[in-house]
């Protein structure tokens, strides 16, 4: 996971930097882009983290809700920002992607709370938010990299 968040951020980078002007003319998208930085971030974060040997269970769990938190207030407040600039033939687009995005987090967040409470079990909640963060991250990607130029 840690690999292929570090790779995913490289072909946003590289998607941010090839449209730059294009993406910087459209007044939501370099918040998008941002966003999916954000995601991959956190997966490479999370992932880091659990591969530290010997931690004990509730350190884990503190470090999935502390990580996930901060995460999560920043999507939150980036989202508010792409909603307001969003024109308003675009608004149903940006609330599913305001959506997604919360989806991607949360679990994070719900992981760390069932590792506290439930033991090793809970980190199986991991997986969703990974997944759904990945699915966002190459989303947003396809639309900087190919779906600006339509």
């Amino acid at each position: 996971m840690t690999g292929a968040s570090a790779t995913l951020t490289g072909l946003i980078f590289v998607g941010v930097s090839i449209n730059l002007n294009k993406i910087l003319s459209i007044p939501s998208l370099p918040d998008r882009g941002l966003e999916s930085l954000i995601l991959l971030l956190n997966i490479l974060i999370v992932s880091a983290h659990s591969l530290i040997p010997a931690q004990s269970v509730e350190a884990v769990g503190i470090k999935f809700i502390s990580i996930g938190g901060i995460t999560w207030l920043i999507l939150l407040y980036l989202d508010i920002r792409i909603w307001r600039n969003t024109p308003k033939q675009y608004k149903r687009h940006s609330r599913q992607n305001i959506v997604f995005s919360q989806l991607a987090i949360l679990p994070y967040i719900l992981s760390g709370i069932m590792v506290l409470y439930e033991g090793p079990a809970g980190i199986y909640w991991i997986i969703p938010g990974i997944t759904i963060s990945f699915i966002k991250a190459i989303i947003d990607a396809w639309v900087l990299l190919v779906e600006i130029h339509r």
